[in-house]
C-alpha cells in the first residue's frame, strides 16, 4: 500500500517566540534549527525578517539547512503595490526558499482590524502571493481566523483562500487562530474547503491549544484531507500554545490509521531522538520538563501501583501503549507506600540489584519506605534517594565520606554603592579517609547577586572531596523544588533536587525537615553519594 506524504512545518522560532516570557537569541535559534533539521521536519519557519534585529540576524547567519527554510510576514498593505511594500520586501530579502504570509480570512477582522473592504483585502492577498511566486519562491498563505471566519461568513472565507490558491500559493494553511474550534468542526470545514475546489495536498492546518484540542484538531484536518501540519516543539506558543509536534510526530508514525496511511520526513530512527529534542528546548528556555508530557515526559511510562508493576514485569504491553524506547524515553517504577514487592524488585533490578522473591530484606525496605513517607518523604520522583535507601538496607552502600558539621549564615549589608544586599556563606566539614576537610563558600554569582544559602551549601559541599573531586566536578543542580507538607507552626518542608552531569544523566533526590536548609542539605548529600556510587568511586 502506497502511503501519502504528510509535511511537517515547524514554527517554534516564530509563533513559539510569541509565548509570554520567551525571547530567543540568534545562537539559541540556530541551536533549535539544528535540532529540527536532525529530527526531519520539512519546513522551519525562522521568524519575521525586519520585525526585530534577532530575526534579521538569524536569516543572515543560518545558511542552508536540510529542511526548507521559511520567512514569515504579512500581506501587502492597502494603497500600495506588492512591489513597493517595504514590509513584504524585507521578508523576500531574507532569501529563503519559502515565504509564508498571513492574511485575514474573517470578514469581521477585515473591517474591524484592518478597516478596509473585503475586495481590498482579497486583492492584497492575491497580489502578495503572486509577487512571491514571481520571485521564484514557494508561497504559503496563512488564512488567519479561517475557521471562525468560515462559521461567520463562509462565502468570504472561501473567497480569501481561493484568491491565494489562484495566485499560485503552494500551501493554503487553515488557521484556528483563537483556538476555539473543536475536532468535528475542523474536519467538517476542511472537507468543505476541499469540496470547494482546493485540493487536500495543497492544504495545511495551524491550530492553537486554547481548548486543549490543538493536536486533535490537527489530526481531524489530516483525516479530512489536509496534508501539511504546522506546530511547535513542546506546544510552545501564544496564550495556551500551538499544536505540539512532539505529540503529533509519534502519533503519526506509531498510531493507526496514520502510520499505515501516511509518511513524513521523520524516520523511526530519528524518532528515538524525540525526547532529546524536547529537552533541548526546555534547556534553552531554562524550563523544567513537563513530567506528564505525552510520550516523552518522565512520568509517561511510570508505573506506581503494585498491580501495574507486576503485570509490566510479565509483559510491558499490559500498561504501555508503545515501547518507550521508540521515542527515546524509558520505563520508571516509582517507589511509594502504595508499592508492593513487584515494584520494589523491578526497581532494584533496574539499579543493578537482583533480590530473590520472598527475601526478608524486601519487607524491610518497604517498611522503611512507608516509615519515611509518613515523615513527609516522597520517592515517586526521587529515584536516586530511593536507590540509596534500598542499598543501605541491603548493606550495599559504601561510606564515601562523613559530614561532621555544617553552618550557613546570611548577612544583610550595604555594598560600596550604598545598596542593601544579601550574602550567604556556608561552612561544611567532612571527614575523608580519617582526614577532616573544611570547605567554605559564598553564594555570590558571577553577576554579583546572591544565589541563596542552598547555593552556598552546594558549593561548599562539592568544593573539595579529595579523591572523589574529579568524579563530581561535572555535576550541576538543574532544579530545586520546595513543598510544605503540613501547615502552621508544625510545617514540614520537602525539598526535591534534580541534578545532571556531563554524561547527560539526570537524577532526583529528596530531603525532609522542619528546617529548609537541613532538608536541602540532605537532598544535596544524596545527589553526591548517588553520583559517586554510579561512577564507581572506591572507598
Amino acid at each position: 500500500m502506497t502511503r501519502e506524504r504528510l509535511y511537517l512545518y515547524d514554527t517554534t522560532l516564530r509563533d513559539g517566540q510569541q509565548t509570554q516570557g520567551v525571547q530567543f537569541s540568534t545562537t539559541e535559534k540556530l541551536r533549535i534549527t539544528q535540532v529540527l533539521s536532525d529530527l526531519g521536519v520539512d519546513y522551519i519557519e525562522g521568524g519575521w525578517p525586519g520585525a526585530n534585529p534577532t530575526d534579521s540576524e538569524y536569516f543572515e547567519t543560518v545558511g542552508q539547512m536540510t529542511p526548507t527554510l521559511a520567512a514569515f510576514g504579512m500581506t501587502k498593505r492597502a494603497g500600495r503595490s506588492a512591489e513597493n511594500d517595504d514590509v513584504l520586501a524585507a521578508v523576500l530579502n531574507a532569501g529563503t526558499p519559502a515565504v509564508c504570509i498571513v492574511g485575514k480570512s474573517h470578514a469581521f477582522h477585515v473591517s474591524t482590524a484592518l478597516g478596509i473592504s473585503n475586495d481590498e483585502n482579497t486583492e492584497n492577498i492575491r497580489a502578495s502571493i503572486a509577487h512571491i511566486v514571481d520571485q521564484g519562491r514557494e508561497a504559503l498563505f496563512d488564512a488567519e481566523h479561517f475557521f471562525d471566519g468560515y462559521k461567520s461568513d463562509p462565502d468570504y472565507a472561501l473567497e480569501a483562500i481561493h484568491a491565494a490558491h489562484a495566485a499560485g500559493a503552494r500551501w493554503i494553511v487553515l488557521c484556528d487562530t483563537n483556538g476555539g474550534s473543536l475536532p468535528e468542526e475542523v474536519g467538517r470545514i476542511t472537507r468543505a474547503v476541499i469540496a470547494s475546489g482546493i485540493p487536500g495536498d495543497r492544504l495545511g492546518i495551524h491550530t492553537h491549544n486554547d481548548t486543549e484540542h490543538a493536536v486533535a484538531n490537527s489530526l481531524a484536518a489530516v483525516s479530512a484531507g489536509a496534508r501539511q501540519i504546522q506546530g511547535t516543539l513542546n506546544g510552545l506558543g501564544e496564550r495556551c500554545g500551538n499544536a505540539n509536534l512532539i505529540t503529533l510526530i509519534p502519533t503519526l508514525l506509531l498510531k493507526e490509521p496514520y502510520a499505515s496511511a501516511y509518511e513524513t520526513g521523520v524516520t523511526l530512527d530519528a524518532l528515538k531522538g524525540l525526547k532529546a529534542a524536547s529537552r533541548v528546548l526546555d534547556d534553552v528556555l531554562n524550563r523544567v520538563p513537563a513530567k506528564q508530557a505525552a510520550y516523552i515526559g518522565s512520568s509517561a511510562f511510570a508505573h506506581k501501583a503494585g498491580l501495574h508493576a507486576s503485570a509490566i514485569a510479565k509483559n510491558p504491553a499490559t500498561y504501555e501503549h508503545i515501547d518507550p524506547a521508540l521515542v527515546g524515553n524509558s520505563r520508571i517504577i516509582p517507589m511509594s507506600n502504595q508499592a508492593g514487592q513487584s515494584n520494589l524488585r523491578e526497581r532494584l533490578l533496574r539499579a543493578g540489584l537482583e533480590v530473590a522473591p520472598g527475601d526478608a530484606r524486601l519487607a524491610r525496605i518497604l517498611d522503611r519506605i512507608k516509615e519515611q513517607e509518613a515523615r513527609g518523604y516522597s520517592y515517586d520522583t526521587a529515584q536516586a534517594s530511593f536507590e540509596l535507601l534500598a542499598r543501605r538496607e541491603l548493606g550495599l552502600l559504601p561510606d564515601f565520606f562523613e559530614v561532621k558539621r555544617y553552618r550557613v549564615t546570611v548577612e544583610r549589608r550595604r555594598n560600596k554603592r550604598g545598596k542593601m544586599v544579601s550574602l550567604s556563606e556556608a561552612v561544611v566539614v567532612v571527614k575523608i579517609d580519617g582526614r577532616k576537610v573544611l570547605n567554605v563558600s559564598e553564594s555570590q554569582g558571577e553577576d554579583g547577586r546572591d544565589r541563596g544559602p542552598v547555593n552556598a551549601l552546594s558549593r561548599a559541599l562539592a568544593k573539595d572531596l579529595g579523591p572523589y573531586q574529579h568524579i563530581i566536578d561535572d555535576m550541576r543542580l538543574v532544579d530545586f523544588k520546595v513543598r510544605i507538607t503540613d501547615g502552621g507552626t508544625e510545617a514540614v518542608t520537602r525539598v526535591i533536587i534534580d541534578s545532571a552531569d556531563a554524561a547527560g544523566r539526570t537524577w532526583s533526590t529528596v530531603g525532609v525537615s522542619a528546617n529548609i536548609v537541613d532538608a536541602s542539605f540532605d537532598a544535596l548529600l544524596d545527589a553526591i553519594n548517588w553520583k559517586l556510587l554510579r561512577d564507581g568511586a572506591e572507598v
